[in-house]
């Protein structure tokens, strides 16, 4: 066995590279982050996972919805659910309430990532604590469409961090518990609109009126451009 991941070290397999990670990889290259915030398309995306190991967990359900013009698309939205290769059921299935048998029914990651990559297209993406979701999805992308996503994102949560840093001045408190900066905790704090939470449409609605208030109010109405954002929320 050790002989065998030996020889597969030095010549490694490579898996042919979607043409949807081709497409948002151009695309990324390419998106201009000095427009004005007001201009770009932003894609809101949330995951439900087996679990938190990057290793051994595997994402059951995207969901994701659209801005433009710092509006929600409620009419333009993406949910899919995701058959895993491993268990059907975990401990997590007590948070997300996703049964085995609607997992069952559900289509392989690799049927459901190029749609998902096609619906972000060129959009800057928006997500609570991204760089999780973002660790699950490209790590899915590379092992089956080969390559990852390259698109800009801004996390909400870091956005939040600023935001009433910005507030409190001196007096912010930097060991603030980490409870108070959860998505729900935080919509409940500034009076937003609820949804259901652990779903993963539902989560990434709530995450774009977080984001939208959180643009509207860090900068006093003069948005700014997305390059100012990403400064500190990536």
């Amino acid at each position: 066995m050790p002989m065998i991941r030996f020889i597969k070290r030095l010549f490694p397999s490579k898996r042919p590279t979607h043409p949807a990670i081709v497409a948002n990889n151009l695309i990324s290259v390419a998106s201009n982050k000095k427009l004005p915030v007001r201009e770009c398309e932003f894609v809101v995306f949330d995951t439900e996972l087996t679990g938190l190991n990057l290793r051994k967990d595997e994402i059951i359900a995207i969901g994701a919805v659209r801005i433009k013009k710092m509006r929600i698309c409620c009419d333009d939205t993406y949910y899919a659910l995701i058959k895993p290769r491993g268990k059907l059921h975990t401990a997590s299935t007590l948070i997300h309430r996703i049964t085995p048998r609607e997992l069952k029914g559900a289509e392989p990651i690799i049927d459901v990532l190029p749609r998902f990559i096609d619906f972000c297209g060129g959009a800057f993406l928006v997500g609570h604590h991204v760089s999780l979701d973002l660790k699950f999805v490209n790590r899915a992308c590379e092992n089956f469409l080969g390559g990852v996503i390259q698109s800009s994102s801004l996390d909400t949560m870091r956005l939040a961090m600023a935001y009433k840093a910005s507030m409190s001045g001196p007096y912010f408190d930097h060991h603030e518990k980490q409870n108070s900066y959860r998505l729900a905790s935080l919509s409940e704090e500034f009076h937003l609109p609820r949804f259901e939470e652990h779903n993963a449409l539902q989560d990434a609605l709530q995450t774009a009126y977080l984001f939208i208030y959180l643009i509207h109010k860090m900068r006093s109405g003069n948005m700014g451009t997305v390059s100012d954002y990403l400064k500190i929320g990536s």
